[in-house]
């Protein structure tokens, strides 16, 4: 179950189905030393080869692994660079993006707020949020605060989200958008019938929680959750030290890409951290603490919703406050993940078994089957290896040039290829699909960063645009200009 924000564009794989591609303790420890762990974890050295092998060579990636082993030692492996040309040493306290296990943190705190009393799962997030806002109900439910965290029926983006910057999608999106969108969409399904996974969801919480606190989302998980359990290199706001420890990201092609945004929706994706700092939270998540924030994370754990229906082949899953639980034949996994453009992150444990693992990576390349072999030596690792690193070389085009290439282009019946222009940067966009940045490697050929496609712009002997051609998979498909 892949937990990607914002839906990566597939131009040419399926323009039938239109489909956006599936691809998202108490105190703080000592940095462990690596040292081999206990069984059932392979020996550092046998894991460094599987993490080297999957970098494949790329000069700008690098991925860091933490193990909890059941007699609580901790064992942190490293392989590849923070950044090509950089030299800081990869290690525990590297700082990462780590995406949607932001939402964990939601929810957990969540659970505090209501063992306090200051709200209940039962809340309508309506309670919490502007009179004017009308968010949407079905038939005499409201959504709660508690279907924000599991399912509550709305969609994985806001339908008005149109990103100014591509690359850092949520940067701009407002309340005032949330609002808008909340009080216009009309709900699809019966709340909390049937699992989708909503990044909208997870931000509002955040949005609705900071609102009851009266202060802002970072603050108050900052207070509540982060300080009580020592967590102090995680957070969104960077000091100058953690900034200077955090990894380049990548795009899943090997591309050096921003960091993202989260000003509404930090609930959702926000967060920063190290591997030390989420070994830390992991051990929390497996312990006894005999306190209101034990219980609140004791909560998070419980199997609220199935996640879809049962498939052959795969694993059962449920859905807790945040987590994600999988049914494996050897026990029970919690788990979430995390997905941006530049990060991948994946954190999970077996309670019973007293095992725990954080793998993080500064590309969005998925990396969630090292942490499932990891934790079930039954799941069987994944043959996908980091995009071979090739140079492809931006080059400057005039605002004026770039404008030339706006229009439409009818690639199928149903699959129009939208061409946006916004002084020097070129959007490209799919029918059903988002906006994605392309990138100029002449007068008339473009690249992306985050989906390995390509196009080109054809012209007549006078030098108009007529046409675009479209390249990925192999496939070359033409497109005329209307």
């Amino acid at each position: 179950m892949q937990v990607r924000w914002w839906p990566l564009l597939v131009v040419l794989a399926a323009l039938t189905a239109m489909a956006p591609f599936a691809r998202l303790v108490c105190a703080q420890q000592a940095p462990a030393a690596q040292v081999p762990p206990a069984a059932p974890f392979p020996a550092v050295a046998d894991l460094q080869q599987i993490l080297t092998a999957r970098l494949n060579g790329h000069p700008g990636l690098g991925m860091v692994v933490g193990l909890i082993d059941a007699n609580g030692k901790r064992t942190i492996v490293t392989a590849g660079a923070a950044g090509e040309d950089d030299k800081r040493p990869l290690d525990g306290d590297t700082v990462f993006e780590i995406g949607s296990i932001s939402k964990v943190f939601t929810s957990t705190l969540l659970a505090e707020m209501a063992q306090r009393g200051e709200v209940t799962l039962n809340d309508p997030v309506a309670k919490y949020l502007p009179a004017d806002v009308r968010v949407p109900t079905r038939g005499d439910r409201q959504i709660t605060l508690a279907d924000l965290a599991t399912t509550s029926g709305l969609p994985r983006l806001p339908g008005n989200m149109n990103p100014r910057d591509p690359d850092n999608p949520y940067a701009d999106y407002s309340a005032a958008q949330m609002y808008e969108f909340l009080s216009s969409y009309q709900l699809t399904r019966d709340i909390g019938a049937q699992y989708e996974y909503s990044n909208l969801g997870g931000g509002l919480l955040g949005h609705a929680l900071a609102r009851r606190a009266g202060v802002s989302y970072e603050r108050i998980l900052t207070t509540r959750v982060l300080a009580p359990l020592g967590l102090r290199a995680t957070g969104i706001t960077l000091t100058p030290a953690l900034k200077a420890r955090l990894a380049v990201g990548h795009t899943a092609l090997g591309f050096v890409t921003e960091n993202w945004d989260f000003p509404t929706l930090a609930g959702a994706g926000a967060l920063r951290s190290t591997t030390n700092d989420m070994l830390t939270f992991l051990a929390a998540s497996m312990g006894r603490r005999a306190d209101r924030l034990g219980a609140a994370i004791e909560q998070t754990q419980l199997a609220r919703h199935d996640a879809g229906p049962p498939q052959a082949g795969k694993p059962e899953m449920h859905v807790g406050l945040g987590w994600h639980i999988r049914k494996t034949s050897t026990g029970e996994i919690i788990w979430h993940n995390g997905g941006t453009y530049g990060f991948h992150s994946f954190i999970g444990f077996d309670k019973a078994k007293r095992i725990a693992v954080v793998v993080l990576h500064n590309s969005g390349a998925i990396v969630d089957d090292i942490g499932f072999h990891l934790l079930d030596a039954t799941t069987p690792l994944s043959e996908v290896k980091a995009a071979t690193y090739h140079a492809r070389k931006e080059v400057a085009l005039a605002p004026d040039v770039l404008a030339r290439f706006a229009g439409e282009y009818q690639l199928a019946p149903n699959a129009v290829v939208t061409v946006t222009s916004d002084g020097d940067v070129l959007c490209i966009q799919l029918t059903g699909q988002p906006k994605i940045r392309a990138y100029p490697e002449s007068e008339t050929t473009f690249f992306m960063k985050t989906v390995d496609a390509q196009f080109e712009f054809t012209r007549d002997p006078g030098g108009a645009v007529t046409g675009i051609l479209l390249h990925q998979n192999g496939r070359d498909i033409p497109g005329k200009r209307r």
